[in-house]
């Protein structure tokens, strides 16, 4: 049995089937997409499709929404055609599937027609787990492609990476973290920017083209203002702060922002080893350790924990803690930017 994709282990210990990410969907007679990343499911099926159109052009492709299903709908389109060509059915919203579809769906995995792939998108739930079960036993020869969700910010990194690989579009790695960490909340918007950026005619996206385009972003801004204040620089990190308040910026990422930096920094101190052991034994990518080192310099163990705590009522106070989120923030800086040492 393949091995199981990250986030899907759980479900691999039931599973007699290969189950493979979404990066490496392949044909098989049941294609069963699982997981809630939504972008991640229609990359996997796009590429199913396109792996079929290349084999056999004359592909015939048919869609059903399994919430809506009508008895007898997918025999009818699995049925073979009088000319033999090859079928795509694509099955969306199983997590929410009629019991006629169900049903239909079961006696289906005794016989699957030849030439026909059925790919089952289901994204989470109970609902249908026993069609689910059945295609996991073995029934019908399928795989499962599994599209977990990406929560960390190293496989974020990976999966951006990895879109500008596939274009054959070399990126500088200060623009690729730039422009992770402006969509890190939203993995299509994520996906899309990568896109947008590759259809740039320049030869390497670096960081004045992401600038370009996505400088505007909040978390762009306040990534580069914390990216200041951590180096102790005070006066640029305020007036970077003051320019991204005026521009709309929402405190709250802003804290957030500050936050996501020194939680890495407080994992690292003191840690020993080269960046990629460090970066797996933590759950990080090799730069976001390299960077993290790089952040450390001139920072204690008091500081660190001086700046957990301005952060913690920084924090409180832009969600509505305080009538001031804009001093809190500025004061915020000023803890950050003396590495903690304000009041010791």
């Amino acid at each position: 049995m393949a091995a199981p994709a990250r986030g899907g282990a759980r479900t691999a210990l039931k599973s007699a089937i290969p189950q493979i990410p979404w990066s490496a969907a392949r044909p098989a007679p049941i294609v069963l997409v699982t997981g809630p990343e939504t972008v991640l499911a229609e990359r996997a099926i796009r590429a199913l499709r396109e792996q079929l159109k290349a084999a056999d052009p004359s592909l015939e492709v048919s869609d059903i929404d399994a919430g809506s299903y009508a008895p007898g709908e997918l025999i009818t389109l699995a049925s073979p055609s009088l000319f033999g060509e090859p079928r795509l059915i694509r099955v969306t919203g199983v997590e929410k599937a009629t019991d006629a579809f169900i049903a239909d769906a079961l006696d289906y995995l005794a016989v699957p027609d030849d030439g026909t792939t059925v790919v089952l998108r289901h994204g989470g739930g109970m609902r249908g787990k026993k069609l689910l079960d059945e295609i996991r036993a073995g029934r019908g020869g399928g795989v499962e492609v599994v599209c977990a969700e990406l929560k960390r910010d190293s496989d974020k990194y990976d999966f951006a990476r990895d879109e500008f690989k596939r274009a054959g579009k070399r990126i500088t790695g200060g623009a690729l973290r730039a422009v992770v960490s402006a969509f890190a909340d939203d993995l299509a918007e994520l996906a899309s920017a990568c896109q947008q950026l590759i259809s740039d005619s320049a030869a390497e996206i670096d960081e004045k083209i992401v600038d370009n385009y996505y400088g505007g972003r909040v978390e762009v801004n306040a990534f580069a203002v914390a990216d200041a204040a951590i180096a102790g620089r005070y006066g640029e990190a305020l007036v970077t702060l003051r320019h991204a308040l005026a521009s709309g910026a929402d405190p709250v990422p802003m804290v957030a922002a500050f936050a996501s930096k020194v939680r890495t920094m407080a994992k690292l101190k003191g840690s020993r080893g080269a960046d990629g052991q460090l970066a797996s034994q933590f759950g990080l990518s090799p730069w976001q350790v390299k960077r993290a080192r790089e952040d450390l310099q001139g920072w204690d163990e008091p500081g660190l924990v001086m700046a957990i705590q301005a952060l913690a009522a920084a924090d409180s106070e832009v969600k509505g803690g305080s009538r001031d989120a804009v001093f809190a923030l500025e004061r915020l800086v000023r803890t950050i930017a003396a590495k903690g040492r304000v009041a010791r």
